[in-house]
């Protein structure tokens, strides 16, 4: 008769992940260089899941098995997924780590408990609970239809395993939130359902990309404020610098469609054409109003590759 993994157990399958991007990458000044966090040993490979802003532009990655005296392998940083936020890295070495295979996270419900699980020399496994499971729509032109919403917040929680009631791997932690938990606001974790995994992971180990075309990226950061949406930092690379819009703009419409929420903007404008597509926006900058078009771009063909190894 099987028994359940118990949480050290488990925690043998969480690897420390280090990675360094160069001086000069696009988000060096918001991610910074060195980045360190948790990843998941998913299969007989060593092939390790972890989130993927960790790994985005880094030309140097290694992982450590063990606690905090063991010695780190050299991997290869092998895919990011803009559109879900995964990332995969592979050890160029065996890595002495079982695996933790994802399963998926359609029956977990919220006020279900769960554990977070990190590299073990970041922290023990903490228990916690789904507080929400809903929409979610970052600045950085992302969102996911189904993101779940954690409590009490994970001290180290970039590239954590979420474990169901049965202790199955069905979330990957991605950020530290602000989340209102029976009308108190309090911090969270915001994790990767492992559903998102599985119709790309062949594709992102084959080829490095997920097989659908590559979204139009216009190189901004917007927010929400009273039925607004705005633009609040724009990419010294982005196409949306280049055709004219500034920061404080209003984003009014997109193709002559108005929009009053971060997740109507970015469908609209995904909903134009792939990458390369011509994005009309009617912007509104102290009273006045401005149409402009942004030819946009693959974000990928702006982000500094890995090296090859």
């Amino acid at each position: 008769m099987s028994t359940e993994p118990t949480l050290a157990e488990i925690q043998r399958s969480l690897v420390k992940v280090h990675a360094v991007a160069p001086d000069d990458a696009l988000t060096a000044g918001v991610l910074g260089v060195d980045r360190v966090g948790s990843g998941v040993v998913i299969d007989d490979r060593g092939l390790v899941l972890t989130i993927g802003y960790l790994i985005t532009e880094a030309t140097d990655a290694w992982i450590t098995v063990g606690g905090r005296a063991a010695h780190p392998i050299a991997a290869h940083p092998l895919a990011y997924d803009q559109a879900t936020g995964l990332g995969l890295v592979m050890p160029l070495a065996p890595l002495a780590a079982p695996a933790l295979a994802p399963a998926s996270a359609a029956e977990v419900a919220v006020g279900d408990s769960v554990d977070v699980v990190s590299y073990s020399g970041f922290a023990p496994p903490q228990a916690a609970r789904l507080v929400a499971r809903r929409e979610f729509a970052g600045a950085w032109e992302y969102l996911l239809d189904d993101a779940l919403f954690t409590a009490p917040a994970h001290p180290h929680w970039s590239g954590a395993a979420l474990l169901d009631a049965n202790r199955r791997l069905v979330g990957l932690g991605s950020l530290l939130v602000r989340e209102t938990v029976r009308g108190v606001e309090t911090n969270a974790n915001l994790f990767l359902p492992m559903d998102l995994l599985a119709p790309i992971l062949d594709d992102l180990v084959r080829t490095g990309r997920a097989p659908r075309p590559p979204r139009p990226w216009l190189g901004l950061y917007a927010a929400e404020a009273d039925g607004r949406v705005l633009v609040s930092a724009l990419s010294e690379r982005g196409p949306a610098r280049r055709a004219g819009v500034r920061e404080g703009d209003q984003l009014a419409a997109v193709a002559g469609v108005p929009v009053t929420n971060l997740p109507d903007f970015y469908r609209r404008v995904w909903s134009l054409g792939p990458a390369g597509v011509a994005v009309p926006l009617t912007l509104l900058r102290r009273g006045s109003r401005h149409d402009v078009t942004v030819r946009s771009v693959d974000r990928n063909d702006v982000l500094t590759r890995p090296r090859a190894h």
